[in-house]
């Protein structure tokens, strides 16, 4: 069994800790993962934050979308993560239709908190009251704009959103919103850059990008797109870190540079 050293003279990172990177100007690393071993190697690299995201509905169970993954998928997939981790931040997805209503969504927080050990929930759209709700009940909630992958079958596809100038209203009108209802953190998918630039300077709490241009406050990615593993067409806004590296924690740490230093994304992968 592969053993990878311990870190145990780092604290685990908390909300504040997110947030005074934020008044610093320290960009934040965030990548995906689902299971013990990518979760240490990910903790050791120095990835300050682990996204147990819905995600793996498409990369570990093979799904075209995240819609059938569960909330028992979701807990285990939590748990395996944060055993092994001991300094990076662990959120945990809300899966598709697990917060439809105040009671449902705090019921759903508790069992990802736990059983899973996260630290903090995200969901997806400006669901204002729900996130309102568990703030009250002391649950941090990340929430997430711009293209919201559970709505899939509304949108039809995976496509950059805010383009109009209506889009884009609504989108700065729901960050403050969700800021203002309590949220710690916000994840902005799939808009133009000027867009998430805007957003990202009118609020206080961290914003997280994911094809959203380099001014975000930090970056996060699909750990199984950045290490081009997989079948599928990998996103614009990702890249390659494994071609370059002789293994999987090296490519980790050279994503972590490259946030930290503004160099990812480049113009290429950004809209």
């Amino acid at each position: 069994m592969t053993q990878y050293p311990s870190i145990d003279s780092k604290k685990c990172l908390t909300v504040i800790d997110l947030s005074t990177m934020k008044l610093k100007g320290e960009k934040i690393s965030c990548l995906t993962a689902y299971d013990a071993s990518f979760s240490a190697i990910l903790d050791n690299a120095g990835i300050d934050v682990i996204l147990v995201g819905d995600s793996l509905g498409m990369v570990i169970q093979g799904h075209d979308s995240t819609l059938s993954v569960s909330m028992l998928d979701m807990v285990y997939h939590t748990r395996c993560v944060t055993r092994t981790r001991q300094r990076a931040l662990i959120i945990a997805d809300f899966p598709f239709m697990a917060y439809t209503t105040s009671n449902a969504a705090a019921k759903n927080a508790a069992r990802l908190i736990q059983e899973g050990g996260a630290q903090m929930v995200k969901l997806e759209g400006a669901k204002i009251a729900i996130i309102k709700f568990l703030v009250e009940q002391g649950v941090p909630v990340c929430g997430h704009l711009g293209l919201l992958p559970q709505s899939i079958n509304i949108l039809g596809s995976y496509k950059l959103q805010g383009k109009e100038d209506a889009d884009a209203a609504r989108i700065i009108a729901d960050a403050k919103q969700i800021e203002q209802a309590g949220a710690s953190m916000l994840i902005l998918e799939c808009i133009p850059a000027q867009l998430a630039r805007e957003v990202t300077g009118q609020l206080s709490i961290p914003v997280i990008g994911i094809g959203a241009g380099v001014d975000c406050d930090g970056q996060v990615l699909v750990l199984y797109d950045m290490l081009d593993i997989g079948t599928g067409r990998y996103p614009r806004f990702s890249k390659n870190y494994l071609q370059h590296a002789e293994n999987i924690h090296e490519a980790v740490k050279a994503y972590i540079s490259d946030v930290k230093n503004g160099v990812f994304p480049a113009q290429e992968h950004s809209y």
